[in-house]
């Protein structure tokens, strides 16, 4: 039996409403810029104020980042991605201690009292940045689970490896590696990422391995305010050295951001835009954004898989950590996997060694964005057909009808 044509206008319809409901996945996702914005976690999403990485270093006087007014009203995407709740059931990272090499940390901030140890200018956090990254790697959520970070058990350690303007060097994010690694970190995250690489820096990333740490670093900087069009693929450090897990941001449909500095050697893509935790003042909260953001939740992931698996080595953790990511051209990390999953004998899943040096990932912004145009014309390809099925189908009827509505003055027989 033939379907009236009312039922194809139906058909039609629900098509379009699907084709609509697909297209804004289609377009290539945009890196909002760190300013009062929402999130990207649902439908209705939130306004908060961004978390800069530092303050500009021009300005005549330093204004530290003031306190946010605003507070998150739901878990964001980032968490949800990572699946923490279920995590948590399993491990904490309780015992184990994250050194985070950032702006520093205000060890009273919400979420993080009790479990952040810093001293002398380490405990002084303007620009903000350090603050909201032990948030992510260790916060407890103030009182709620919307907002806990990947490894709420784990200390923070806080180092500071940037002025008090937030611009990393070489001398100081070297520094602090050495202090990090005397004090017996088991995992460093470098929120820095070095533009040329240091033989001091290069000798303290090999200590602290030899000591027994897992360093996770930033892959890129944050993008310039200028753009990115004119800056060549390039490899930024400590990120590049040997042995040190590298991560690069992501959006929630698993791409890089389109203004994302291009490198090479990327072991990890993580949470790096729309993504919510506290500051150093207030108990308001922020978004933040960036590579090291995404190092922030790789860090209290290898925190988490330490607390379930202390005899592991570094390199057997980092091994563990991209084995069992979401496998992609990036591997998207993947903390409940990373600390469930039983590898076989060698310790890595098929196809997954990781070698001692970074492993080249190519850049996929290019192939991603083709991908999206792609669907797009497939979709309206697609509504293109059904509309001519649809007229093949209705005109000849209507004719037939004397262009009456049907029911109206006859009946329509099939």
């Amino acid at each position: 039996m033939r379907m009236p044509a009312r039922g194809v206008a139906r058909l039609l319809s629900g098509t379009g409403l699907a084709a609509a409901l697909l297209l804004p996945t289609a377009v290539p996702a945009q890196a909002a810029p760190l300013s009062r914005l929402p999130a990207a976690d649902g439908k209705k999403g939130q306004e908060l104020p961004g978390m800069p990485s530092a303050l500009d270093p021009d300005a005549d006087a330093v204004t530290c980042t003031p306190a946010s007014r605003e507070k998150a009203k739901k878990q964001d995407w980032s968490r949800q991605r990572l699946d923490l709740d279920r995590l948590h059931q399993y491990s904490t990272g309780a015992g184990v201690t994250v050194a985070l090499i950032d702006t520093g940390v205000v060890p009273g901030a919400a979420g993080l009292s009790g479990r952040v140890t810093a001293e002398g200018t380490a405990g002084d956090d303007c620009v903000g940045h350090g603050t909201f990254m032990a948030g992510l790697i260790a916060g407890t959520g103030d009182g709620g689970s919307r907002l806990t970070g990947v490894a709420p058990g784990a200390k923070i350690l806080a180092l500071r490896g940037t002025d008090q303007r937030g611009q990393a060097s070489a001398d100081l994010v070297t520094q602090a590696l050495r202090e990090a690694t005397e004090a017996g970190a088991d995992v460093i995250a470098v929120a820095a990422s070095l533009p040329r690489r240091d033989a001091e820096l290069t000798r303290a990333v090999a200590d602290a391995r030899r000591e027994g740490a897992l360093v996770v670093a930033a892959a890129t900087p944050d993008p310039p305010r200028g753009g990115t069009d004119e800056i060549p693929s390039r490899t930024y450090w400590p990120a590049g050295e040997p042995g040190v897990l590298s991560v690069a941001d992501m959006l929630p449909g698993g791409v890089r951001p389109d203004n994302s500095l291009a490198t090479r050697g990327i072991d990890l893509a993580a949470p790096g835009a729309g993504v919510v935790s506290g500051g150093p003042r207030g108990d308001g909260h922020y978004l933040g954004a960036g590579a090291s953001v995404a190092t922030a939740y790789a860090a209290g992931a290898a925190a988490a898989v330490r607390a379930v698996r202390p005899d592991d080595s570094p390199d057997a953790v980092a091994r563990r950590l991209t084995a069992t990511a979401y496998p992609a051209d990036i591997p998207q990390l993947d903390p409940y996997a990373a600390v469930t999953t039983v590898l076989g004998d060698s310790g890595t899943a098929a196809g997954a060694e990781r070698a001692a040096d970074p492993v080249a990932v190519r850049d996929t912004s290019a192939a991603d964005r083709a991908t999206d145009r792609a669907m797009l014309f497939v979709l309206l390809g697609t509504a293109g057909v059904l509309a001519i099925l649809w007229a093949a189908f209705a005109l000849p009827r209507a004719r037939a009808r004397g262009w009456r509505p049907a029911g109206a003055g006859g009946t329509d027989k099939d």
